[in-house]
């Protein structure tokens, strides 16, 4: 089929969070549109088992010309990678917009791609600003800036300023929630890696990430767009130490997975692990403050997963 070059397809992947699907596609509907491209929807329901099949069902067929048309299909094997790859060979669309279900796009995001998509002919996929959208619920100490502040965030945060800038691997590998690619890019680079990702809403992730990073190898040109912006629902159950804490075990050990060098290192795992870990521990136990405390227990998550990363790249290899 042949594409059509003014279209963006928004491509959805959701499991069982029906209620923020629907906020996500309301605030895609409320957006502004630029008239001379086709913009449409495409959702796939992963493995889902709550009413999110009949809510799109029911879309379909009350749609009218202020909703945008939805294309919806199943993948019943559990993973977003796999969702993903059973979507991409049916877009038909020469640009696709990528949103997480826990979104919501700002009111200029498809007037965005489309002046980005006339800007920067040459790039061959864009990124745009991720932001926490915080109602003033949170706990104080997700705002913290000074030598305490706490990464990873319980809620992804990716802002790299206000100009527009070309992207390499060295300034930045963005994630898959608020990326546009052109359709041909995804015929280039090829699908998803199943190795790596969300399997329902666990805390596995990198499978947009390694695949930013083939991207990268195969010279593709990624234009960071400020004006491209998605907004990132606040999930009370995040605000926890103990969610962070898992969080920076889980994204560690993926992030040196994705590592070349924890593939080619000889032994198990540096020593200078071990050091952090020690180092970290002490600093926790002895804090005297919550602030510090905070910290040293993630950063102690952390090492720990970059353990976890380095072993399960070494078993990998054999």
């Amino acid at each position: 089929m042949p594409l059509n070059k003014a279209s963006i397809e928004v491509l959805i992947c959701t499991h069982n969070r029906v209620e923020l699907l629907q906020r996500a596609i309301n605030f895609l509907n409320k957006a502004e549109r630029p008239a001379d491209y086709k913009i449409s929807l495409f959702v796939v329901a992963n493995a889902c088992s709550d009413e999110t099949q009949h809510y799109l069902t029911r879309y379909q067929e009350s749609l009218t010309a202020e909703r945008l048309p939805l294309t919806w299909i199943t993948e019943q094997k559990p993973g977003k990678s796999n969702a993903l790859n059973s979507a991409i060979p049916k877009l038909d669309a020469a640009v696709i917009a990528m949103v997480d279900d826990d979104h919501r796009v700002d009111t200029h995001y498809f007037t965005a791609i489309a002046n980005a998509l006339m800007q920067y002919p040459e790039a061959d996929f864009f990124c745009g600003k991720i932001i926490p959208d915080w109602d003033g619920s949170e706990p104080y100490w997700v705002h913290e800036q000074g030598k305490y502040r706490i990464y990873p965030l319980p809620v992804p945060r990716f802002d790299l300023g206000d100009a527009s800038i070309p992207v390499t691997q060295e300034i930045a590998v963005p994630g898959g929630g608020n990326l546009v690619i052109k359709k041909n890019l995804f015929l280039q680079i090829g699908d998803f890696s199943t190795d790596f990702g969300p399997v329902g809403h666990n805390l596995g992730g990198a499978e947009d990430i390694e695949w930013v990073i083939r991207a990268y190898r195969a010279n593709a040109q990624l234009q960071y767009i400020p004006d491209i912006v998605q907004y990132h629902y606040v999930e009370s159950e995040r605000m926890t130490l103990a969610y962070v804490v898992k969080k920076a075990y889980e994204r560690s050990s993926s992030t040196v997975r994705l590592d070349e060098k924890a593939k080619d290192f000889t032994g198990l795992f540096p020593r200078y692990l071990l050091r952090k870990l020690i180092e970290y521990f002490v600093y926790a136990l002895f804090s005297i403050s919550n602030a510090s405390r905070r910290f040293y227990l993630v950063r102690l998550a952390a090492a720990v997963g970059e353990i976890k990363g380095f072993l399960m790249a070494k078993q990998e290899q054999l």
